[in-house]
């Protein structure tokens, strides 16, 4: 049941992936899913980049040295993070967003379509047992420098997967009453 399947859906971080690698047909699938998510006038911006093992390891390198070269005031284990997590990765994508050339629609439609790509994607993870986490850190802001991005297209962070080692904890929402209103 969907509605299950919604409240079952966690933030699973690297650290907590097993080093299995997550199949190629199976990451397929989920990409697949990212494809029907709604889009105003079908745009369909979501541009997403799925990384292999070798490219996991260079883009941690990237980002380490790019937060040891742009941070003021780094700290050791935010760099040693930013380097290890891609390689914990089972499977990683990079969440980009390709602007409507002709701006027919907003860009904040464009930005709630790929993340509605991303949570359709998220889902489908739940459902084979695939944990995920979207990552948005500062840092996504230099991905051009590491891969090649179109004109138009920005990155929004991205989307870690793997085998949880241990079962996603239950977590509770707040009541309906506190965010909806019945006017």
């Amino acid at each position: 049941m969907v509605e299950e399947l919604i409240r079952k859906r966690r933030s699973i971080f690297p650290a907590q992936y097993s080093s299995q690698q997550i199949p190629d047909d199976l990451v397929r699938r989920i990409v697949e899913a990212a494809r029907w998510a709604p889009t105003h006038r079908k745009t369909e911006p979501w541009r997403l980049k799925v990384l292999t093992a070798d490219t996991r390891v260079e883009l941690g390198k990237f980002l380490s040295e790019k937060y040891l070269a742009t941070e003021e005031n780094p700290k050791k284990f935010k760099a040693q993070k930013l380097l290890n997590n891609p390689a914990k990765a089972g499977a990683m994508i990079v969440i980009c967003m390709q602007r409507d050339p002709e701006n027919r629609v907003p860009e904040w439609e464009e930005i709630a379509a790929t993340a509605m790509a991303v949570q359709n994607m998220w889902l489908v993870a739940t459902n084979l047992g695939i944990g995920a986490y979207w990552s948005s850190p500062g840092l996504i802001k230099y991905m051009g420098e590491f891969l090649e991005l179109a004109e138009g297209e920005r990155c929004l962070g991205f989307f870690y997967m793997g085998y949880p080692e241990i079962p996603a904890e239950a977590v509770d929402r707040k009541p309906l009453e506190e965010v909806v209103a019945w006017l």
